[in-house]
Parts: structure tokens; sequence; C-alpha cells
């Protein structure tokens, strides 16, 4: 399996944003503390399959509309050569090119069929074939969702699993613990793609915590409907 830090990265915001979201509301609904994990392991395991499956029959869609595009492109070039070799000329025309430069790289480029179809996949249709599978993407996605979306979780756990009384953890520790999650994203992330950590972290953080704040003020809104 190979891992995709853009997934990853999906399922981890996702993450913690949907599982402070249903502990938040548990909490606001006074729930005891072993329904409040319950809840949160229900919502890990539960979401992040179904982000998990979307994004596989997501990239499983690309992946077929593509193969079906460059088939249609194949026949085309087998049996509409020369208005193929036209659209060659005209796109590369709008590129600048001219004259004896232009025709030359017309000849080079429908002299390899490969080339051709893979030029036209990209010039006319805007088409890049890559190399992700979809079982790779959604186990990335449903990896990040897991391990950073549990975090959020963690004070409840702890709590549930000593035994500590339900008042002496609340909404306020699951934003610690969420904000942690948003800032430890960013670092990922920064250190990936090699920007600064701080600031990759930090700005993260506050994505984050406008989504979660969203998320928050949904569900305290819900429950004063429902109340």
């Amino acid at each position: 399996m190979k891992w995709h830090f853009e997934d990853f990265i999906y399922g981890a915001f996702d993450g913690s944003v949907t599982t402070f979201a249903v502990v938040a509301g548990a909490i606001g609904a006074s729930l005891p503390i072993m329904v409040v994990v319950i809840l949160g392991f229900a919502n890990l395991f539960a979401d992040g399959f179904s982000m998990a499956v979307g994004n596989y029959q997501s990239v499983k869609a690309r992946i077929e509309f593509i193969q079906k595009e460059r088939k249609r492109e194949e026949w085309e070039i087998d049996n509409m050569e020369e208005s193929e070799k036209q659209e060659i000329r005209e796109i590369y025309q709008k590129k600048g090119f001219t004259s004896e430069l232009l025709d030359e790289i017309v000849k080079v480029i429908t002299s390899r069929r490969k080339v051709w179809i893979d030029t036209m996949m990209k010039e006319e249709l805007g088409l890049i074939e890559d190399e992700r599978k979809p079982l790779d993407t959604a186990s990335s996605t449903m990896f990040g969702f897991i391990t950073i979306g549990i975090i959020p979780l963690i004070p409840f756990l702890f709590v549930y699993l000593v035994g500590i009384t339900q008042k002496s953890v609340g909404s306020a520790d699951s934003i610690i613990f969420t904000s942690v999650a948003f800032f430890l994203i960013g670092i990922i992330k920064g250190k990936i793609v090699k920007k600064p950590l701080l600031r990759s972290g930090l700005m993260t953080l506050l994505i984050g915590g406008l989504a979660a704040t969203v998320a928050y003020l949904i569900g305290l809104l819900l429950s004063n409907l429902i109340t």
C-alpha cells in the first residue's frame, strides 16, 4: 500500500472536527462519560469508514472516466487521423509556435501514439492520469481520520478508564485537545511540504478552529431548539 499524505490530511482534519462536534454535543446534553466515549468511537469508525469509502469511490470514478476518455481519443486517432493532427497543430499554434517549428512539433508528437494520446488528454481535455490507487487513498483517509480524530476524545477516554467523576472533564478539555490535533496536522503538513512548521501549525489551527466553532454552534443551536 502506498501512503498519500493529502488524503491523510483530509481524513485527519475531518476526523478532528466531527469528533469534537460529537463530544461537545454529548457534553452539552449532560450525557454520562461512558456515552460520550461510545458516541465518540462510533463516530470515529463509522464516519471514518464512510469517508474512506467515499474517497475510494471518487478516485475510482475519476480513473474510470479518464480510461473512457482515453479510449475515445485512441479511437479518434485511429479513425480520424488527419482531424486529430489538425487539433494538435491548433493547440500549439495557440501556444505561439509557427512555421517549421510548429510542423516539427506536430510531426514528433503524432509519430508516437502514446505521446499523441497523452497530449490530447492533457491539452484538449485537461485530464492527467495519476498513479493513485483507490484502496491506497481510502486507507490513507481512514488512517488519518482515526489516528488524529481520536485526539479530542482522549480526555474523556482517560477519565472513563480511570473512573474519575464526570465533573472533572468537559468541553474545555476537548477544545484544548482538538486544538492540539489541528496544530499537529499543520506540523505534519509543514514537514512534508517543507514549510515553516510553526506557521503551518498555527494556520491549520486557525482554519480548524473556525470549522470546529461552526460545528459547535450548530450543535448548540439544535440542542436549544430541541430542548
